[in-house]
This record gives structure tokens, C-alpha cells and sequence, in this order.
């Protein structure tokens, strides 16, 4: 059967074609997809983890068990997992263990922009790279294979584009897997002679999947009839080649990405007048093939930065671009914002009366830095506005303790804030934690999390108690406020900046976005009262405009929530 598969969705496919049985991820754009996918399975159980390093550490412990098993997660995800990755590289699997990474070139929600490629070769383990939704199922089908035959975690690299675009798929059954019996083996505690051993048996498997990397279909030579240049390239960038090129060009294409070949890349460069290497970010296929002795153009004619397209290549290579379709207007640039009614916007216009130095975190409530709120002085990376205002308050002492702020939400919080938190409970900065409780993980699409009460299938589950959970660590003082009641969300902060010990605020409010959540009629403006004033506008809220003079409610946006009715002095803005 054939299908219009997304990327993502055709992952989920490969997986379950492949016999997979247990998936635990944490969702990132551009990943989040695979996991909701495949939970569609029945087979297959799914879950949300509370970070990808739990989630790795899961599907390694599901294999150890004798399932195939899998966990996705972004780029920044896979710096998260990297601490299991490495040494379960050096321990091996028995059965299969696919890592889906999905990396993110032209940071569309991303803070960086990091090559995944990297970790593969760091962690000496295979990487896989399709290149559309075809070789994203029959990959990840082959990455279980492999992950079996050499016994190795495999990364199932994706991006952006090839995550979220479709191509046709031709579906297959299901191959049931026998479950493996668990062996107990003391070799695998990593631990003095046993991690010298492993170390041997990495290098050993490093060199066997080389010899490979000559044979495999993964890695496959195109040769066309011009053959002036020959170009090497993978995942997307095999697209936007073909493009540009056409059939005539000769190609060796590498879905293979880690390790790569050597007589392979040889012989196509002896075959050609010159090599040229389109990849996306970093120079990973260009080093290689210069440290094999093929001489190689690239990055010296093709950027470093930012993802690249049809007509990126065609530029900057001298060739003629395809005919796109453009509109003939220019179109305003639209910055995003958070949406009208958003809870997370009276806790940053709180935040940014009271000049507070706000350490961010990663999240919806990322775009509190957006004007006029202005109210967000920094992000790193999930859970670091915890640790990092612990840090900020060290350094600064009671001038800094008494006007800064961590912001975290409640699915990032149980990412990586717990720790942070304990770090001030123990430590005792008087710092003051915001908790920005929505009731779901916002930025990726609505997922379920830990503090939720319902797992990634929508079914009752475990309820984290953040009052509970910060007490627990030592905070005397959790205090919990309706971010919408302005006065009091201002008194709130007022008070926990003053006190002197740490301090936790629940911002507890759900996403406006979520269908269960009411939605109360739009308010209206008496232009009788309006002075055109704008004190209104500083929240800025989407559904709020001024026009000719006077504040104008967009209906079809105004959810009701009554935050700019507390901002106006003169009553003009009314239910």
C-alpha cells in the first residue's frame, strides 16, 4: 500500500514495521511527531519521559529487556541523552536500539543551530540519514538491523525538512520480533578493565561498519553523463542537489552518514574532474574526504550557517535557480507572539513593571521577550533559569536577590528545573523561582507531562504536586496565583522578592489553546470612555489594536480573559 507520508510519520512506520515495542521520548520540534505517531500502534507502547535523558535511559533499559526499542528527541534533546549514549556505546546492545534525532538547520525553534553528526562520531556509533519519507521508513527498518548485527545504539538523524515535508511510501507488515532473553553478564559495568575492554570492542565495530559503509545500499553512487563535477551529499541536500543539477550530474549519495567510506569516496572522485560536498551545517563529509586525500570543495562556496535550499545552492554555485512562486506583494514581517489571552503575559507585564532581571528558560513563554513586554533578559538551555538565578544572586548578593526572577514552566520545569531548585533550597540564595503552570507542554503542541494526570495516549496517569514537590525539596515559602488577577499577581511578587529566604510562585493557569478550557464572550470598547491612552496595548495581546485614535477589541481573537480590562483607568474596556 501507498501512502503521502510525512518524515516523521514515516519513522513511526519504519518503527513499527521493524517489530519495535517500546518508545519513550521527550517531544521537541521537529520530533514530536514520530512518538505521537507511533503511539497510533497498538503494538508499540509509547510514552513521554520527563527528559531524553530518562527517555534513553528507558529504551536502553527495553532492549537490555529483549524488545526493540526506540526514543526520539530534538538536537538539544540529544546533549541531554549524552550522558547515557556514550557509555551505552561502549556496553553494546543485544537487541535493537534506535535513537531518532532531529536536527533543526535555520533554528525555526531552536536557540542554536548544532550538528547532530557530531555526537555519532563522538559516541562512535552508526548514524543513518534519509533524505524523504521513503528512506525515513526504510531506514529506520535497516537502523534495527544494524543495531542488531554489530550491537550498537544507532542515531536515525533527521531535520527540519525532511521531518516535516512528504513524499509517497510504500507500506509494509509488521515483523514480529521474538522477545531475546536477558543474559546477566558483568562485563557490562562499565568500570576499569571492563571500559578498556569496551573501548577495544568500539574500535573493532567502528572498523567493521567502515569496511560496510563500501557495500551498502545505504551509501549508493549515481552516475550521470556529465561527469565535470561530482558532488557528494546527504540527507536533504541530496534534494536540493538534484534540483539544481538534474539527472545528468553524478552523485554519490551517503545515508550512511557515520562512519563514512573510503575506497568508495575514492573511486567516485576518480571518476570525476572535481569534487564539490553539499552538506548542511558543518564541514563533517568535507574533512572526512580531505583526510582520505580527495581534494574537495564546499564550505569555501557554500555557507556554514543556516539551513540551505534550492536556490541557496543554485547561487552560490553559479547555476541558473528554479522557477518558484512568489507573491507580488511584500508581506510585513509578523514576529511571533504569544496568543491572545495567554496566561504567561500578566506574569511578564508584572515582571516588567517591576524591572525585574528575568533569567528565561525554554518554552512558549520564551516570547515574554517579545515588545512591549521586553521582560525576558536571557535563555541557555531547559532548566537553567533555575541553577542560572542561583548563580546570578551568588555574584550580585541582596542587589541582585531582591529584582530577578527564574521563569520556567511546568514541563520544563520537570525536564531540568527540580535540580535547579533543590540547588537554591539547599544552598539558600534567596532566590525566587517562577513555575509558569499551564497544565500542558505548550511550544511542541500540547503534550502531556508528569504534571498533567494523563499519559501520551490522553489515559489517567501519575500526577506530579508542584506545591508538593518544592516543599519537599526545603522551600518554606511556595506560594500559588492566578497570573491573570494582575493586583494580585503584583502583591505576589512584591512580597517573595522581600522575603528572606528562597521562594517558589505557581503561575497556575491553563493554555488558552487547550479545547477544554472555556473561552469567555470578547470584550468591547465604549469609545465614549476610550482616550486613546494605550495603556491597554502594553500587554500586548494580539486581539488589541488602536484605530483612529481609539482601543479596538479583534473579536474572532478575544477570548474573554479581561487582563487589559484591569489595565484601563477610565472603565472604557467592558464584558
Amino acid at each position: 500500500m501507498k501512502e503521502l507520508m510525512l518524515g516523521n510519520k514515516a519513522v513511526a512506520r519504519g518503527l513499527y514495521e521493524a517489530g519495535c515495542g517500546v518508545i519513550s521520548s521527550y517531544p521537541g520540534t521537529p520530533s514530536t511527531e514520530i512518538t505521537e505517531e507511533a503511539a497510533k500502534y497498538p503494538e508499540i507502547y509509547c510514552e513521554w519521559a520527563p527528559n531524553e535523558k530518562v527517555a534513553l535511559e528507558v529504551a536502553h533499559g527495553a532492549a537490555l529487556g529483549g524488545v526493540r526499542s526506540a526514543c526520539c528527541m530534538k538536537h538539544v534533546g540529544l546533549n541531554v541523552a549524552a550522558d547515557p549514549l556514550f557509555t551505552i556505546s561502549y556496553q553494546g546492545v543485544e537487541s535493537g536500539l534506535v535513537i531518532c534525532v532531529a536536527d533543526d538547520p535555520g533554528m525555526f525553534s531552536s536557540q542554536n543551530e548544532q550538528d547532530s553528526r557530531h555526537y555519532a562520531i563522538s559516541a562512535k556509533v552508526p548514524m543513518l540519514e534519509p533524505s524523504d519519507s521513503q528512506e525515513a521508513l526504510t531506514f529506520a527498518k535497516e537502523a534495527f538491523r544494524l543495531s542488531e548485527e554489530y550491537h550498537t545504539p544507532v542515531l536515525l538523524r533527521m531535520c527540519t525538512r525532511i521531518s516535516h515535508s512528504q513524499s509517497i511510501v510504500e507500506k509494509g507488515e509488521r515483523q514480529e520480533v521474538p522477545k531475546r532473553e536477558y543474559v546477566k553478564d558483568p562485563l557490562r559495568v562499565m568500570m576499569t578493565t571492563n571500559s578498556m575492554k569496551a573501548h577495544h570492542r568500539v574500535e573493532e565495530r567502528t572498523a567493521a561498519m567502515t569496511e560496510l559503509a563500501e557495500t551498502t545500499f545505504l551509501n549508493r553512487m549515481e552516475m550521470g553523463e556529465d561527469t565535470s563535477i561530482g558532488i557528494i551529499t546527504s540527507s536533504t541536500s541530496y534534494q536540493y542537489v538534484r534540483e539544481v543539477f538534474g539527472d545528468k550530474a553524478c552523485v554519490l549519495k551517503l545515508g550512511l552518514s557515520w562512519p563514512m567510506p573510503v575506497q568508495k569516496i575514492q573511486d567516485f572522485a576518480a571518476q570525476v574532474d572535481k569534487v564539490l560536498v553539499v552538506e548542511e551545517l558543518e564541514p563533517i563529509i568535507e574533512n572526512h574526504c580531505r583526510q582520505i586525500g580527495v581534494e574537495v570543495s564546499g564550505k569555501d562556496v557554500l555557507p556554514m550557517i543556516d539551513e540551505l535550499t534550492q536556490g541557496v545552492v543554485a547561487r552560490c554555485l553559479g547555476r541558473p535557480e528554479k522557477e518558484t512562486v512568489t507573491l507580488e506583494d511584500e508581506i510585513p514581517g509578523r514576529p511571533p507572539v504569544m496568543c491572545a489571552g495567554c496566561p504567561h503575559r500578566g506574569v511578564f507585564y508584572t515582571l516588567s513593571k517591576n524591572k525585574c532581571m528575568v533569567y528565561g528558560d525554554i518554552g512558549c513563554y520564551t516570547l515574554g521577550v517579545m515588545p512591549p513586554l521586553n521582560a525576558m533578559d536571557l535563555n541557555v538551555c531547559m532548566g537553567a533559569s533555575c541553577s542560572g538565578l542561583h548563580g546570578f544572586n551568588l555574584a550580585g548578593g541582596a542587589a541582585h536577590e531582591k529584582n530577578s526572577v527564574a521563569v520556567i514552566g511546568d514541563s520544563t520545569f520537570i525536564h531540568s528545573g527540580i535540580t535547579g531548585i533543590t540547588d537554591i533550597a539547599y544552598n539558600r540564595t534567596n532566590s525566587t523561582v517562577l513555575i509558569l503552570d499551564n497544565s500542558i507542554t505548550g511550544m511542541t503542541g500540547h503534550q502531556q507531562n508528569p504534571t498533567t494526570g494523563k499519559n501520551l495516549r490522553g489515559e489517567p496517569a501519575g500526577k506530579v504536586d508542584l506545591e508538593a514537590l518544592c516543599k519537599a525539596v526545603g522551600f518554606r515559602r511556595v506560594r500559588v496565583v492566578n497570573p491573570n488577577h494582575l493586583k494580585e499577581m503584583d502583591q505576589v511578587l512584591k512580597e517573595e522578592l522581600a522575603a528572606e529566604e528562597p521562594s517558589v510562585i505557581i503561575t497556575r493557569s491553563p493554555c488558552v489553546m487547550l479545547k477544554e478550557v472555556p473561552k469567555a464572550a470578547p470584550l468591547k470598547v465604549d469609545h465614549d470612555k476610550c482616550n486613546g491612552c494605550g495603556l491597554c496595548m502594553r500587554i500586548g495581546c494580539p486581539a488589541l489594536s488602536l484605530r483612529d485614535g481609539k482601543a479596538e477589541i479583534d473579536k474572532t481573537q478575544c477570548i474573554g480573559c479581561q487582563v487589559c480590562m484591569q489595565m484601563c483607568h477610565r472603565d472604557a474596556l467592558t464584558v
